[in-house]
């Protein structure tokens, strides 16, 4: 696809994913992508292969954590601060933009602001195939499970 086409965000996704030597390719939804259900919709795929980029705060440092989640998933809050040794609180979309550079319902695993704590929900390992935000809400970008890892220099952990 022709970046110019893509909104800046996704430029944004597109420019991070070259830096990082790899060759993924971002695809316009133009139905949206806000939700995971959306984004499963619009591509054809199970929910659960939709990687939900949720941003955290620890409640003490106001540090960002980044978790990424299947679908179909909610996060159990108390995990990630036992993996942490502090409380997480869900981050607000304010707090959100400015770390990520991102509006929520388009959060990448990618190319933020400042570098992320980020924690992979194990579950997305059943699935070969997984789609993830792309800077915006019609904007995905398509990859292999064993390449999130590598990408976001994540640690994989059971989030429920």
């Amino acid at each position: 696809m022709d970046n110019s086409v893509l909104e800046k965000s996704a430029q944004r996704v597109q420019k991070s994913l070259s830096q990082r030597g790899e060759n993924f390719k971002i695809t316009k939804v133009p139905e949206g992508a806000r939700t995971a259900q959306d984004a499963a919709t619009a591509l054809g795929c199970e929910i659960a292969q939709i990687v939900k980029s949720l941003i955290f705060c620890t409640k003490e440092t106001r540090q960002p954590i980044l978790v990424l989640t299947s679908g179909i998933n909610r996060v159990n809050e108390k995990i990630i601060s036992e993996h942490l040794g502090e409380t997480i609180i869900k981050a607000d979309a304010d707090f959100t933009r400015e770390v990520t550079g991102y509006a929520i319902g388009g959060i990448p695993p990618v190319g933020h602001k400042v570098i992320i704590r980020t924690f992979i929900d194990k579950d997305l390992l059943q699935f070969d195939e997984l789609w993830a935000a792309a800077g915006t809400p019609h904007a995905v970008f398509n990859l292999k499970s064993a390449e999130l890892q590598k990408l976001t220099n994540g640690t994989m952990i059971n989030v429920m």
